[in-house]
């Protein structure tokens, strides 16, 4: 029986990608990919020269993004029934071979695909290549380590309400923030807050070729990318350095 199968494409860089997703970019007959409506996607663009010719493509457009806030019904409607549609779409595309569905960064890490994962259950059989995290292209991008010995991480969801945001970033020595887009604001000042904001480093399209790196308080308020990411890195036990 045919296959779905999700690949991770890594944090942007096509060099960073698995050697498993690479071989079967380029056997791949169907290929599906998330994009914003008029947008190429960001997934589309990392695989740029590297699909079998003639793969037959299929663009999943999202209904909607910044236009609702997540917390509106309306926002988890629509987002339901296109996951819904397209768990049919790639159903019966899978009588015509297997249909890789490319994802960026790890599938299994805040990655759109888990929604149709288990819409597919019981399905069609479901594979899934994972890749390196965006957060981790980030955090190699600054030129240090994120967590020492027993340094504790939190990952966390700018998305989040503030007092939850600043609750879950306490305590912890190391801090990644994602989603931050529109939630800029918000994230500074639960940094400013927990006297940690002169630590914070902010990047922007992480390992691509348009890719920024600066502390966080020598960028402006504008809101930021969606493909950016806020890391506080941790200060934990290490050997000392002998002379």
């Amino acid at each position: 029986m045919s296959r779905i199968i999700c690949v991770g494409l890594g944090p942007g860089d096509p060099d960073l990608m698995s050697v498993k997703a690479a071989r079967l970019l380029g056997s791949v007959v169907q290929v599906a990919y998330f994009r914003k409506a008029g947008r190429r996607g960001q997934a589309r663009q990392i695989v740029e020269g590297l699909l079998a010719p003639g793969a037959a493509e299929f663009p999943m457009e999202y209904p909607v993004t910044t236009e609702l806030d997540v917390s509106d019904p309306a926002y988890n409607a629509a987002l339901a029934r296109f996951y819904d549609e397209w768990t049919t779409k790639l159903v019966q595309l899978t009588r015509n071979g297997d249909v890789i569905v490319l994802c960026e960064g790890d599938p299994f890490l805040y990655g759109s695909f888990m929604h149709l994962h288990s819409r597919l259950q019981g399905l069609v059989p479901v594979e899934v290549v994972p890749g390196i995290t965006g957060m981790s292209g980030c955090w190699t991008a600054t030129g240090q380590p994120v967590v020492w010995g027993d340094d504790v991480l939190s990952v966390l969801p700018g998305t989040l309400p503030e007092q939850e945001l600043a609750k879950r970033a306490m305590g912890n020595d190391a801090l990644v923030f994602m989603k931050i887009g529109r939630n800029l604001a918000k994230i500074r000042r639960v940094l400013a807050e927990s006297g940690r904001a002169e630590a914070a480093w902010l990047v922007e399209h992480g390992t691509m070729p348009n890719q920024k790196i600066a502390r966080l308080v020598d960028v402006d308020d504008e809101a930021c990318p969606y493909f950016a990411i806020i890391i506080v890195h941790g200060q934990g036990r290490r050997p000392e350095i002998v002379a």
